[in-house]
């Protein structure tokens, strides 16, 4: 099997549809593939509120718990993006453990590392 390097891209708010939550689930089943060699999840827009704690989708199910999954997996890292958290004012709240602020520019470079580029 070949080593592959993935980057998720989630714009959807956590509230409103199951787009960010399927994009979780995605991860999640991706980071178990042992052909995933690094995978780079990076909220942005609406999406970042999913790194704050406490946050539930539509069903009453803790977003929490899918982001700390893929935040401790060994060969995954989720990130906000800083751009969007300064429009929203979220960039000095507390995250959910294993969540980093990432820029535009660090995006550029897993993209143009990637051999897949997905997006929800």
């Amino acid at each position: 099997m070949a080593q592959q390097n993935i980057v998720i891209i989630i714009n959807a708010a956590p509230h409103g549809s199951e787009r960010c939550t399927s994009g979780l689930r995605v991860a999640g089943a991706l980071a178990a593939r042992a052909d995933v060699a690094r995978l780079h999840i990076l909220l942005m827009s609406d999406a970042t509120v999913a790194a704050l704690p406490h946050q539930k989708d539509n069903a009453g199910n803790l977003i929490q718990t899918l982001v700390q999954e893929l935040a401790s997996a060994d060969n995954a890292s989720v990130h906000m993006c800083r751009n969007c958290a300064l429009a929203r004012g979220l960039i000095d709240l507390p995250l959910i453990e294993g969540v980093t602020v990432a820029t535009l520019s660090e995006l550029g470079d897993w993209v143009a590392a990637a051999d897949k580029v997905i997006t929800f």
